[in-house]
């Protein structure tokens, strides 16, 4: 399958070096001079250093070459860049399938990526769904075993196009839940930020649990209010992301937290990061959303007052920790 992956981030590059061995794959730079670095390296030096590119993985900085020919189209950007891409995808009147890698919420709207996507095409989008799941994009790019969602509400196409990219050490699953789907994406985001901001503050491995626990209870409240699937959260998007992302190393939501437990400034923390900690811009988008849904969600809430400066992470933690008891659920 001829398959067009248009961003050149971290996360776009480890997924055409994966599925390259198996496809033809183009990745499409949106800066010019970037892809033709890549291109020449045969490296991504500012976003995946550590993996060399296939040779038979094509880098373009013209958006006609890579989608030549393309029977799927992978948009590997970040929220924020999700509804220009799009955009320009519909400006072309494109009949090709495509999907979408980005996790998260927009700020200002509070739509998901799906939500998006149907705001540019209107009833006119081709087949199109989410690629979801636990997923580092270093691992992936060295190889490493990795098994995500594919996440459609027409499910023939979700079913047919998980067969085509499964292969390798790549495992697709399917379903047509795509809103429970996205809200685990976006809500382990907030969460993680949680669970870092516990660690660096030495509170312990009971503390850890306790806030993934009662973090998927979040996401689970906030997505049957919006019409996804309590079963969802138990799956790879929902617990599978929320452990990874909380608790891996190589996570910068994670990261965020840690640092803000040790006193260090928000703006400080984001300048330093290198890439974007979508846990961040999401943060607030989840809350409002909590509120207008009429959902509980106290620990976005507490992440939400860290971020914002009005309340400290040891503070937040303590907030957590005096609430009143009541049934687990």
């Amino acid at each position: 399958m001829k398959i067009a992956i248009l961003g050149a981030g971290a996360w776009g590059t480890a997924l055409a070096i994966a599925l390259s061995g198996r496809h033809a794959v183009s990745l499409w730079a949106r800066d010019p001079a970037q892809a033709s670095a890549i291109a020449v390296a045969r490296k991504n030096e500012r976003y995946l250093p550590e993996v060399a590119l296939p040779e038979a993985l094509a880098v373009h900085g013209e958006l006609d070459a890579a989608l030549s020919g393309a029977e799927l189209i992978v948009l590997a950007a970040t929220v924020a860049g999700l509804r220009p891409l799009a955009g320009t995808l519909c400006e072309r009147d494109s009949a090709t399938p495509f999907i979408w890698l980005c996790k998260g919420f927009e700020e200002g709207t509070g739509c998901l990526p799906h939500e998006i996507v149907q705001s540019v095409f209107g009833a006119h989008a081709p087949a199109c769904g989410a690629l979801s799941g636990p997923s580092f994009a270093l691992e992936v790019a060295q190889g490493l075993p990795c098994a995500l969602t594919l996440a459609c509400l027409d499910i023939g196409f979700a079913s047919s196009t998980a067969a085509r990219l499964h292969g390798g050490r790549l495992r697709i699953y399917y379903t047509a839940d795509l809103a429970g789907v996205e809200i685990g994406g976006a809500v382990k985001n907030v969460l993680a930020i949680a669970v870092g901001i516990s660690d660096g503050l030495g509170l312990g491995q009971n503390a850890r649990a306790a806030l993934v626990t009662r973090g998927l209870a979040e996401i689970q409240r906030l997505g049957v209010a919006m019409g996804g699937s309590a079963e969802t959260v138990m799956g790879l998007t929902g617990a599978g992301d929320l452990i990874l992302t909380a608790t891996g190393t190589l996570s910068r939501n994670r990261r965020v937290g840690l640092e803000l437990a040790q006193g260090r400034p928000l703006e400080a923390i984001l300048g330093t990061l290198g890439h974007v900690a979508e846990g961040v811009r999401s943060a607030r988008e989840a809350l409002r959303l909590a509120e207008r849904h009429k959902v509980d969600m106290p620990i976005t809430r507490a992440v939400n007052a860290v971020l914002a400066g009005t309340v400290s992470p040891h503070a937040a933690l303590d907030l957590l920790l005096s609430r009143d008891p009541r049934s687990e659920g």
